[in-house]
């Protein structure tokens, strides 16, 4: 056991005497261990935090220096992780930041340092990098060991990562710099579609700004009226007539312009601004269906996109008769898409809600299928009616085999199940034929038309 000794000549003895005085100081090791642990490691992970972090990095920098040598530093958000905190309680979040924790340790070698900035964000660093490629090969181990599930207390928890990439001595020489740098190349991770990786480059700089700004206006985009719908149509592919329309958000900004979807929609998921923008969309699509249908239009049916945190709402379908008996629409005339994604995270509460509504006459379109997990078993267990093939089959099906193989197998797929088929994307003549030929439903795309304003929408 550790002791302190303390020596004290004493010179009145005859020879002159040392007397120690020895005390065990275990107790005293180990508090000074715990606080030392709780300055420099996260409590729940054991990784090490912020200050260890930095103090470990800048060693790697001066190392790097003196061997010509690179360091990366990779920034790691969860995706979604949110959704299954707030849905599945903070226990489970903990116990999945914690399985993350010990897979991503698998993924690296004995010098790197992986640590836990807080919340579900993950920061690495590689030392002694000798080639760009090294670091890539390492995020995609780091990618691939996502795709299985996450075991805890008895249960499979699903999550994927975004990641940030940041080069030392290349893109920026302090250590700050570089932890800023990999987080704004996250965020474009994110915006590129997620479960993937980007390096940083000096314009995201810029594109973070931006986005800063585009949440700000978001904010207010409903209260000053700033959002609209458009509605691009559905054409039965037998009968050539319009049978229904999708309803796609718009936003025009007076100073920023028109401000595309890809671009504000997912800053509204990340802010929790997509459920009352969601629900306006809801509430407005059916009011403009009614309205045509008032008016002696036939009895069309929209399409309006749910995001997973509308979904999960305890109120949902609530929420969804609501609005329908607000507008007076039948529950008949309306669909709700939603992907596949969706439905990874907490499936049982989403499938009851998808249930109850199925029950009223509402009926579910999974949209882009074939992009994500494609799992039959969510054809199985969740009351799907229509599979909409994504326009990245429908591109190239005239001239790529492998994507001409694909769509006729989802069509004779969900015709055996049961479901109807819309294809998305369709431009050409020569594609609209070809699904025609193959059975499919009803198509989607700018051969028919883009989507339109209401009032063009009515004149077509």
């Amino acid at each position: 056991y550790p002791v302190e000794v303390r020596l004290h000549l004493s010179r009145t003895e005859t020879p002159p005497v040392f007397v120690a005085i020895i005390q065990d100081i275990t107790e005293r090791k180990r508090t000074e261990e715990q606080l030392s642990h709780l300055a420099y490691y996260d409590t729940l992970t054991g990784l090490p935090n912020r200050a260890l972090l930095l103090d470990r990095l800048q060693q790697a920098m001066v190392k790097a220096d003196r061997v010509d040598r690179l360091v990366a530093v990779l920034f790691l958000d969860l995706d979604r992780f949110k959704v299954i905190n707030d849905t599945l309680g903070h226990h489970l979040g903990d116990g999945l930041l914690k399985a993350v924790a010990e897979r991503l340790k698998d993924c690296m070698r004995a010098g790197d340092t992986i640590s836990r900035l807080g919340g579900d964000e993950f920061t690495v660093v590689l030392a002694d990098v000798a080639h760009v490629d090294n670091v890539t090969r390492v995020v995609h181990k780091i990618l691939d060991s996502f795709a299985r599930p996450f075991r805890v207390d008895d249960r499979d928890l699903f999550t994927s990562v975004s990641i940030g990439i940041t080069l030392y001595p290349f893109d920026v020489h302090d250590a700050e710099g570089l932890l800023k740098n990999a987080d704004a190349a996250m965020y474009h991770a994110k915006e590129s579609g997620r479960s993937t990786f980007r390096f940083f480059t000096a314009d995201l700089n810029v594109r973070a700004e931006r986005r800063l700004a585009l949440e700000t206006a978001l904010r207010q985009a409903l209260e000053k009226n700033q959002l609209s719908l458009h509605y691009q149509p559905q054409v039965d592919l037998k009968s050539g007539r319009i049978i229904g329309m999708e309803a796609l958000a718009r936003w025009q900004h007076p100073e920023l312009g028109q401000v595309p979807p890809i671009e504000f929609i997912p800053v509204a998921e990340e802010t929790g601004l997509i459920l009352p923008i969601g629900e306006w969309a809801l509430r407005e699509a059916c009011r403009q269906i009614k309205a045509w249908h008032a008016t002696g239009f036939p009895k069309l049916q929209v399409a309006v996109n749910i995001s997973g945190k509308q979904l999960l709402q305890k109120n949902f379908p609530e929420q969804v008769q609501a609005i329908l008996r607000e507008t007076g629409l039948a529950a008949r005339y309306l669909d709700l898409e939603l992907t596949e994604s969706i439905l990874m995270v907490d499936a049982g509460g989403g499938a009851a809600a998808m249930q109850a509504l199925h029950a009223l006459g509402v009926s579910f379109s999974m949209d882009d299928f074939g992009t994500g997990y494609s799992s039959l078993a969510y054809l199985k267990r969740f009351p799907i009616d229509v599979l909409k093939i994504d326009r990245s089959f429908v591109r190239d099906l005239t001239t790529n085999p492998n994507d001409a193989a694909i769509v006729k197998t989802i069509i004779a797929m969900a015709h055996t199940l049961g479901m109807r088929v819309i294809a998305e994307g369709v431009e050409t003549y020569e594609q609209l034929a070809f699904l025609r030929d193959q059975g499919c439903d009803g198509s989607q795309g700018y051969y028919c038309s883009k989507p339109l304003a209401a009032d063009d929408f009515t004149e077509l």
